[in-house]
């Protein structure tokens, strides 16, 4: 009779561990025979707070009936579940990234700690995914991510009403330019279903660079939530897990510094949030891959073109996109300039995967020979007033003013900056400067977003530019240029900046320039009692706030480490 194969799971009949794990499982109804099978997580971010992930024990319950007819045993564990637009009401949005890592500490907890053999992630809202995804490079055992979707959205009037439009009208309401009886019968119809935010907004660009990279089942992605299409994929990923584990398959050799390149191109190719540059750094650093996904993007957007333009780049659905073939699809129309030597969660190299793939016709995904736009999607800036880089998205580009030259006013709040919107005190030709919100200075990095919302719809857009080492979100748009670093509070030159000096954005030059001349900035910086002081803080945010690198390394709590 073969011995059953061994798994880490697997303790020595007899010992402690064996026998207290024995009688824990014996309760939980497995069988003897389970005992020697392998054991899965299945990572539940679900959560009644949010209709993001509201549907989750539904996909959980799916994916386990999947890995037990494969011949393994799932464990269903819970994380911390966050949700952009819900757990932000606390400390101003400061709680929203450090539960991404939040999220990489309970997975490593539960799952490194029982010693399972693999994992299943359902990924939803903004954090999960690179969470998760950061989680499997720190771990380094057979994972594979299952995108589960986005919300159904409705109508209004007989318009399509969508929550980036809720986001955005939120501007009107507040310059007096919507009534509050529109904006709420807008509220309650815009969400029709559960699952993530529709537009290539964060969690929809972390589920499409998640496939990009590898990560998850080819054609996973962008799906709509509770569709046919999201269960048939969940059950797949039930299935493939236990191969996975069987053959050893495991994110080292998944995410190479090639693969880290691919899903750059992607995120291009169809512009994505600005937030995917810091995730995919963070997946680097977990991993210990040496790689610096902020130069990828500057290197590679000169070489991707635009073919798609999908709200909020353009008038395209997220439905479209889907339809269209998603992920896979766009990776097929980019298969020339994409390494197809690297290996995803099939076990099979991308060349095979993508010479293996029919994407559906018709398509709003246009060719490399016939792009939207040859302009890069995003662009790094550097100048006086962000020597390390910051970020604009450009997305469809043509349209976009490629210089603005405006004068401050700084800002310590997104709440104080809708406060002036609504005051009038924001008019065309202003740098809106909002600091003192990054990582380290926030601490966790507060929230910008709902400014550049309002901004949009109060109809400045292009006519204001806000300049933030604070949050952005992946529905804003206009000219909003993130993720500045230094940040102000260690130092960065946006702490120095004054109301009514001078800024200018160059994209064509790649430049974010103070135009405030040597000797003065010198005088500004030697006068301590206007330095920016973080905020204090106690509980998580303290410990965040004294672990926390930079954005430019991903806003990770470790250091890099390479294999």
């Amino acid at each position: 009779m073969t011995p059953p194969r061994r798994y880490r799971s697997n303790f020595q009949p007899g010992t402690t561990l064996w026998a207290l794990r024995k009688a824990q499982w014996q309760a939980l109804g497995l069988a003897d025979e389970d005992m020697d099978k392998p054991k899965i997580a299945v990572v539940n971010t679900s959560s009644e707070l949010s209709s993001c992930f509201s549907h989750l024990d539904g996909v959980a319950r799916h994916v386990k009936d999947a890995i037990r007819a494969a011949g393994g045993v799932p464990f269903e564990i819970r994380t911390a579940a966050p949700s952009d637009f819900i757990t932000s009401a606390g400390k101003a949005g400061r709680y929203i990234l450090p539960s991404r890592d939040l999220i990489v500490n309970d997975i490593e907890v539960q799952v490194e700690g029982a010693q399972l053999d693999g994992m299943v992630c359902l990924a939803s809202c903004d954090k999960t995914t690179p969470g998760q995804m950061m989680a499997a490079a720190r771990l380094n055992i057979p994972t594979l991510v299952v995108a589960c979707g986005y919300q159904q959205s409705g109508t209004y009037q007989g318009e399509p009403i969508d929550i980036e439009d809720v986001f955005e009208k939120v501007g009107m309401y507040v310059t007096r330019k919507l009534s509050f009886e529109d904006l709420d019968g807008m509220c309650k119809r815009a969400v029709q279903g559960p699952g993530v935010c529709a537009g290539l907004g964060t969690a929809n660009s972390m589920h499409i660079a998640c496939e990009a990279l590898g990560l998850s089942l080819p054609g996973a992605s962008p799906v709509l939530a509770n569709s046919p299409a999201m269960f048939e994929q969940a059950g797949r990923a039930g299935r493939r897990i236990v191969e996975m584990v069987q053959e050893g398959l495991t994110p080292d050799r998944i995410l190479t510094p090639a693969a880290f390149a691919n899903a750059v191109r992607v995120a291009l190719a169809l512009s994505t949030s600005i937030n995917v540059l810091r995730h995919l750094q963070g997946v680097a650093e977990e991993a210990g891959v040496d790689v610096d996904v902020y130069a990828l993007f500057n290197e590679l957007g000169t070489q991707v073109p635009l073919l798609a333009a999908v709200k909020p780049n353009g008038e395209h659905r997220t439905e479209d996109l889907e339809a269209a073939g998603g992920t896979l699809a766009t990776m097929k129309r980019l298969q020339s300039l994409l390494d197809g030597e690297t290996v995803g969660v099939t076990g099979r190299p991308l060349s095979q995967v993508l010479d293996g793939y029919q994407a559906p016709t018709p398509s709003i995904l246009r060719t490399l020979d016939d792009p939207l736009s040859r302009e890069p999607s995003l662009v790094i800036l550097r100048g006086s007033l962000a020597p390390e880089g910051s970020i604009l998205k450009l997305g469809n580009a043509s349209g976009k003013a490629q210089r603005f030259r405006g004068n401050a006013l700084v800002f310590g709040s997104q709440e104080e900056a809708i406060a002036a919107l609504a005051a009038g005190r924001i008019q065309p030709g202003t740098v809106a400067c909002l600091r003192g919100m990054g990582p380290i200075g926030g601490p966790g990095v507060a929230l910008a977003s709902s400014f550049v919302a309002a901004v949009e719809g109060a109809g400045l857009n292009g006519q204001v530019a806000i300049v933030t080492d604070g949050q952005l979100s992946g529905l804003n748009r206009g000219i909003a240029v993130g993720q500045v670093c230094p940040e102000a509070a260690q130092g960065g030159p946006l702490a120095w900046v004054r109301d009514g000096d001078p800024i200018e954005i160059d994209v064509a030059a790649r430049r974010i320039d103070l135009l405030v001349d040597a000797a003065e900035l010198q005088a500004r910086q030697a006068d301590r009692q206007a330095a920016h002081v973080p905020a204090q803080e106690h509980g998580w945010l303290d410990i965040y706030s004294r672990t926390v690198k930079p954005l430019s390394r991903g806003a990770v709590l470790i250091p890099l480490k390479t294999r």
